[in-house]
């Protein structure tokens, strides 16, 4: 398994929306992927109501993303921002064989050590 992407590696306050994003890669265009990816957090990163991402790919090519965000309008800007939407349907097409997404609040948070 590849090491962890983390990011903040900070707590989220409860009430901080967690969007998990469980995606299963293909092989095909490893380097396009990893550029879109990269270019795709850096994005992310500059939305309004951005608070964090935490991402880990095993070698079989599973992948579990989670981008925190401060409400629900916040994540949903960031779905729908056009360059976001772009990424995603050329995921779809090239980069995933299958992916599953669950929108989620937070409610408690710990930390160790």
């Amino acid at each position: 398994m590849a090491p962890p992407h983390l990011h903040d590696g900070e707590l989220h306050a409860p009430g901080t929306l967690a969007v998990i994003f469980t995606a299963w890669r293909t092989n095909v265009d490893v380097q396009g992927y990893e550029e879109a990816a990269a270019a795709m957090e850096t994005l992310a990163a500059a939305q309004p109501g951005y608070a964090g991402i935490d991402s880990v790919r095993g070698d079989d090519g599973k992948g579990i993303t989670v981008s925190y965000w401060q409400n629900d309008a916040a994540a949903k800007a960031w779905r729908d921002h056009p360059d976001h939407a772009a990424i995603r349907a050329r995921g779809r097409n090239r980069w995933y064989s299958r992916y599953t997404l669950h929108v989620t609040n937070v409610e408690r948070c710990y930390q160790w050590p």
